[in-house]
């Protein structure tokens, strides 16, 4: 029996073949394989890893990622792991857990005022999904589904051609290399992209701009958290603003046993070293308590970035999540945005591999995904800087001793003018951070402007409210379709529930027979929804009506993302020609 090769000689493998090649099992990498799969989309996932990931990480989960997960059939294996909204927003600015309380902010949506807005926007409720558990519901799905997953396969280069693309890939088990043959790649490998730098994407920002540490560990601290339930405890110490996100941090990862501490170090001088010992140390300082029985699981060291990019594709390689938008945790954006990078591309690669589309319709995603990516950087750091007046509220920035610090934190129960001033510019500091813990315009005011949406002619009306605290429901071309709730027989379900499953969808009312004909006669799929009394769906209150902003007889054509792609407001005699030339200039033909 011959020897077997070294690992460094051994041949290259027969090429494996697929449809879509996707590089990382991360939120943006699993969500993509699992709409590719619901779509039947053949398609390949390798992780360099030997498992999906092992710690918290992105946690905080919105109402918009939610509906996207709603769509794909896993809303409900979500919520039942998750922390529930109502125990998430009690966002704490302290001492230290055992220590004196500063303040709250009622946050992500348990506001009474934020939360009707919440309740009027959408289906779904917004929660806490650590990505430990995230991970496996979106790839156990996709694999269900379809998905060929390898675990410890390691993207290395690709090249690409007029047909597709070839990665090579290295069995980190075997130790072999071997090549994919994909029509298209995805690649979703984080913050520190081989794919993203492979296809020479260009970037904005720069990477490095402060350091963190992340600690995970055990403590039951339910008498000091319970009370006041929150995903969120921020903690005001010496040394809370070198580097990091602003503020010690500690995280519930579940209530009230599993933690996560964010703390800051000097990224110019290094990571410190990340023993046991110092994360205890750290640990106890933020918690504040010397005597309850705490275990470290893990830490580790990063760092805060503001990075975008501004091309999302090169030829037939497209990226999406960290690869293209780098950030801190601030707001709770990235893996959302990462999932909805996913779904906004995925339906469109199934229109393209089947020949429904012609391919210039993925040029409409990186037109329509790159700003919002761009918005969410510059907001997720903005958050950070906002939390610079909650220090300065309380002299805490100045270089001093901990003596000091704690001494002014004492100084504002005084019955002086100044401890009054100080106390009225703590308030409006803390309920500043509103713009961090309930944006609710940045998770659901997204507007795109592509090839794949048809403008109505209608002005943009901009946003009567703060858009980024506000969300303002709207059916413009380019706009997410508004949430109602309507009923079909004894059911009650969203206008969000008709739309999807990778399909287009007309919405019309009684008076729309014309684009009802108009869409039955096109060649590409178009479902179809009318609402109205004694029709398959009724609006009894009324909410449809307002929030459509058509006639009954006028239509919507809604895209498989739920976003609107064309709109006319009455009923029209040419309605086949015009729902003809939409498609045609959303599939790319015209």
């Amino acid at each position: 029996m011959s020897a077997p090769y070294p690992p460094q000689e051994r041949p290259v493998s027969t090429v494996v073949e697929t449809d879509v090649l996707i590089v990382g099992s991360g939120p943006a990498g699993a969500s993509a394989a699992l709409a590719l799969s619901t779509y039947g989309v053949p398609n390949i996932v390798v992780t360099r890893y030997a498992s999906l990931a092992d710690t918290p990480r992105a946690h905080i989960t919105n109402q918009r990622t939610m509906e996207v997960l709603r769509d794909l059939g896993v809303e409900q294996e979500v919520v039942a792991q998750a922390t529930p909204q109502h125990l998430m927003g009690n966002t704490t600015f302290c001492t230290s857990l055992a220590g004196e309380e500063l303040g709250r902010v009622r946050s992500w949506g348990n506001d009474p005022l934020v939360q009707a807005e919440h309740e009027l926007a959408s289906p779904t409720r917004m929660c806490d999904m650590p990505q430990h558990l995230m991970e496996p519901v979106l790839v156990n799905a996709a694999v269900a589904r379809g998905t060929q997953l390898r675990f410890k396969n390691e993207y290395l280069s690709h090249t690409q051609d007029a047909d597709g693309v070839t990665a090579t890939v290295r069995d980190r088990l075997r130790g072999d290399t071997y090549e994919i043959r994909a029509k298209y790649l995805i690649g979703a490998d984080g913050g520190r992209s081989k794919v993203a730098a492979d296809a020479g994407l260009p970037m904005g920002g720069q990477m490095g701009v402060a350091g963190s540490i992340n600690i995970v560990f055990e403590a039951d601290l339910a008498k000091y958290t319970a009370h006041r339930p929150a995903t969120l405890y921020w903690v005001l110490a010496p040394g809370a603003t070198v580097g990091g996100i602003g503020a010690g941090l500690v995280r519930c990862v579940r209530p009230w046993t599993e933690w996560l501490i964010v703390w800051g170090y000097d990224v110019t001088a290094g990571a410190p070293d990340l023993t046991t010992e110092y994360a205890e140390s750290v640990v106890r300082q933020l918690v504040g308590d010397d005597d309850i029985p705490v275990t470290v699981k893990s830490s580790s060291a990063w760092t805060v970035n503001e990075m975008y990019a501004e091309s999302y594709a090169n030829g037939r390689v497209f990226c999406a999540g960290d690869a293209v938008h780098r950030h801190p945790p601030s707001n709770g954006l990235g893996s959302n945005t990462s999932i909805q990078d996913a779904y906004n591309l995925a339906w469109k690669l199934g229109l393209v591999l089947d020949g429904t589309a012609h391919p210039r319709l993925l040029d409409s995603y990186t037109a329509e995904r790159a700003p919002i990516g761009r918005q969410i950087v510059t907001r997720a750091n903005r958050s950070i800087r906002e939390t610079a007046p909650i220090f300065e509220a309380l002299d805490g920035l100045s270089p001093q001793t901990p003596e000091q610090l704690w001494a002014n934190i004492a100084a504002r129960k005084d019955t002086t003018e100044a401890a009054g001033k100080r106390r009225a510019e703590l308030r409006e500091a803390i309920a500043f951070k509103a713009y961090e813990f309930n944006a609710h315009g940045v998770d659901l005011n997204q507007r795109y402007t592509s090839g794949a949406i048809v403008p109505d002619g209608t002005p943009d009306p901009g946003f009567a409210r703060d858009p980024e605290l506000h969300h303002q429901p709207s059916s413009r071309p380019g706009a997410r379709l508004p949430h109602a709730w309507i009923t079909s027989g004894s059911c009650t379900l969203s206008t969000l529930d008709t739309v999807g499953r990778g399909r287009f969808t007309l919405l019309t009312g009684i008076g729309g027979e014309d684009w009802l004909r108009a869409a039955g006669a096109q060649e590409v799929e178009v479902a179809t929804v009318v609402i109205g009394p004694g029709q398959e769906y009724e609006d009894p209150y009324g909410d449809w009506a307002c929030l459509s902003e058509i006639s009954d007889a006028g239509a919507l054509l809604v895209r498989p993302d739920g976003f609107v792609a064309f709109r006319h407001a009455y009923a029209a005699p040419d309605a086949g020609e015009l729902l003809t030339d939409a498609l045609r200039t959303i599939l790319g033909h015209a």
